[in-house]
């Protein structure tokens, strides 16, 4: 009984602690904390960032949500805020996976399904990828060629997607990949563009 009496008696302090804490206004403080860490994550990954490029002069409807340096692959995933787009761009040193002249290629869907079966196992995963054209775009102040494409995918919110896919090789001889995919009947060539056109090369 005495136990009972215990137990009841700590889940009333319990409570009494709650509304005391949202009394004075614990929750907002508490929202503040979330909001801290989160802000806290992207400046890091912007800082991690600077590794493959200079993101400095990216409109405020971009934010860079993560960076990740994985087998010698360093890479950058960005986010249009309003629309949801992602973009990413993908560092493999001086490991060539996929080249300019790969994406001018006729047969460049069989080279972004052998590309997808290397990294098949990672957060990012294609699969019935179909060319839809291709153009040109500006990227680290280059002018390069990108293939539009849809493919179908189990590691987004959604399997239906579109996208581009383009390649390119920086002054210090790394190269790049970069790609640019939303939901099949969303995607935007305009987002994409405004993104990477004022991505540049950094200094370190």
């Amino acid at each position: 009984m005495f136990r009972m009496i215990k137990i009841i008696f700590n889940a009333f302090l319990i409570v009494l602690a709650f509304i005391g804490f949202n009394a004075i206004g614990g929750q907002k403080y508490f929202e503040m904390a979330c909001s801290g860490i989160s802000n806290f994550i992207r400046q890091k990954a912007f800082n991690n960032a600077k590794a493959i490029g200079d993101f400095s002069n990216l409109h405020e409807e971009f934010q860079i949500d993560n960076t990740v340096n994985f087998l010698g692959y360093k890479a950058v995933l960005a986010e249009h805020k309003i629309s949801g787009q992602r973009m990413c761009i993908v560092d493999s040193g001086n490991k060539v996976l996929l080249t300019k002249e790969d994406i001018k290629s006729d047969d460049l869907e069989n080279k972004l399904q052998e590309l997808v079966s290397k990294f098949k196992y990672q957060s990012i995963s294609f699969q019935d990828i179909k060319i839809l054209s291709k153009g040109t775009m500006s990227a680290y102040g280059q002018t390069v060629p990108y293939a539009k494409f849809e493919a179908k995918s189990n590691r987004f919110p959604v399997s239906d997607l579109t996208g581009i896919v383009s390649s390119l090789t920086t002054s210090d001889g790394s190269e790049k990949i970069i790609l640019s995919v939303s939901e099949k009947k969303k995607y935007s060539q305009l987002i994409t563009d405004e993104f990477f056109k004022n991505v540049r090369e950094g200094n370190v």
